[in-house]
């Protein structure tokens, strides 16, 4: 490899690193996101469910 070569190999992995720093906190907010609406959505159909079985009582 030529001086040139490893120059722009190491620019590229120098960008592609900032690209992951910078779209690392969004992936962990989507994913945060999306364990609070399954939260979310498991404590709605509980509570669905315990008035359905206060209503029967």
């Amino acid at each position: 490899m030529t001086t040139a070569q490893t120059e722009g190999l190491i620019g590229m992995l120098i960008v592609l690193a900032i690209l992951v720093l910078l779209v690392t906190p969004a992936v962990i907010g989507i994913v945060r996101d999306r364990r609070m609406d399954r939260q979310i959505k498991a404590a709605q159909q509980h509570r669905g469910t315990s008035r359905r079985l206060a209503r029967t009582v």
